[in-house]
């Protein structure tokens, strides 16, 4: 019985079926109400942040303040928006705050109320503050959530969440510039409806993460597999990114900051006929923004960053020594590539580290703003020693540290499932 058994165990085994490999995780699907709710929110949150430059001249003459006044404002909210931002994303990674966006929102709007009726300068600064410290929560936070939302589109997520905060900057500089001119500084209060407003799309939000959000970013961090790099490499990757942000903000911070008084001194413009060049170099990084994303999950992220910030060199380095008519174009040329990257080294930083979604969120949105005023304020430095026609020779080689790009390793293929 035993030996008759035997054959018939062995034939068993053998046309046994053999185990499959486990199937990969199939993609999440895109989320995108939620992404166009960041997107919407960060609208508001920039074009109520726009604001506070806006109603200078009234507080200036209110609080009869001078240029040192004003300096210690900006600074306290630059420092309250930027520096405080990877500190938010690093305790977001390490401990989940799904309603963390709306109560940032209620800080903008308590600071913008503040902002409407301060008669003091100490009110003052507590307001920018405020208004600093919503701007710093909600942007690595929102980041965060564009992330979960975005399934296999990250680039276009990102992308989305950007070209939001570019256009509220862009409606709030000739929006909230009217009516404050014509109300006054009371005129501030008029928009904390849109806190309002913002306060409960972010809620929504904040329960749509409370029940899918950690677990989609689980799920998708299982799905891209773990990059597996040294820790050099890690380390060696993110310092290119900082520098290529270096290099694109503070060349962007030249153009948005003093590109009107470059075509005045030069071309001799109006100052409304600068305003409307100035106008489609900010158009220009709205849609180099947008299209950025998509182009980045289509062809790869390490190769868009390396063509945007290096692919912008022949516009720069041209541009100071053109007619009107070609600065133009080349300016909104080099505003569209230098644009198009800071989607793709966002989402590459996040696949570099993914286990820190937040920190790197907030470290590169933080080096954004603070680079951006840094490199403002020394250009304008250098622009009043040698003149502004040399800040603009100068920083055409900036985009030149975009060669960097070559030493990013390509997470595309390491992720890739055997």
């Amino acid at each position: 019985m035993s030996e008759s058994s035997t054959p018939e165990s062995a034939m068993s085994e053998s046309v046994a079926p053999a185990p499959r490999p486990a199937a990969a995780p199939s993609p999440l699907p895109t989320v995108y109400p939620v992404i166009f709710a960041i997107a919407f929110c960060h609208m508001l949150n920039d074009m109520m942040q726009s604001l506070l430059p806006a109603i200078y001249p009234n507080l200036k003459a209110a609080l009869d303040l001078d240029f040192a006044h004003i300096g210690l404002v900006t600074l306290t909210f630059q420092v309250t928006s930027s520096l405080l931002q990877p500190l938010v994303g690093l305790y977001g990674d390490r401990r989940s705050v799904p309603f963390a966006l709306p109560i940032a929102m209620v800080s903008t709007f308590l600071g913008l109320v503040l902002l409407a009726f301060a008669h003091s300068y100490a009110v003052l600064l507590v307001a920018a503050a405020m208004v600093g410290m919503g701007s710093s929560v909600f942007h690595p936070e929102s980041s965060r959530v564009a992330h979960m939302a975005a399934g296999a589109r990250r680039g276009f997520a990102q992308a989305m969440f950007q070209l939001g905060g570019n256009t509220g900057s862009a409606l709030g500089a000739l929006g909230a510039a009217a009516i404050v001119a014509a109300e006054g500084q009371g005129a501030v209060a008029w928009f904390s409806g849109m806190a309002a407003i913002a306060i409960f799309v972010l809620w929504r939000v904040g329960l749509w993460y409370r029940a899918h959000g950690t677990a989609r970013a689980k799920s998708a961090h299982l799905a891209a597999g773990p990059a597996k790099l040294p820790r050099a490499t890690v380390v060696r990757s993110l310092a290119i990114l900082v520098i290529l942000i270096f290099s694109k903000f503070v060349y962007l911070a030249s153009l948005s900051s003093y590109f009107t008084f470059y075509l005045i001194e030069k071309f001799h413009l109006s100052v409304r006929d600068a305003q409307l060049h100035l106008f489609l170099f900010l158009a220009s990084v709205a849609v180099g923004t947008f299209v950025g994303g998509p182009l980045g999950d289509r062809f790869g992220r390490k190769y868009l960053i390396w063509f945007s910030v290096l692919g912008a060199v022949p516009f720069t380095l041209a541009m100071p020594h053109v007619n009107l008519f070609w600065t133009s174009v080349f300016s909104a040329c080099a505003g569209f590539t230098l644009a198009s990257a800071f989607p793709a080294i966002v989402v590459y930083g996040q696949e570099l580290v993914p286990a820190r979604l937040g920190t790197i969120s907030g470290l590169f949105f933080g080096l954004s703003f603070g680079m951006g005023g840094l490199g403002a304020a020394a250009l304008g430095w250098l622009a009043d020693l040698k003149g502004i026609e040399f800040v603009y020779l100068v920083c055409s080689f900036l985009p030149l540290l975009g060669i960097l790009a070559a030493f990013l390793p390509n997470l595309a293929r390491r992720h890739a499932a055997p």
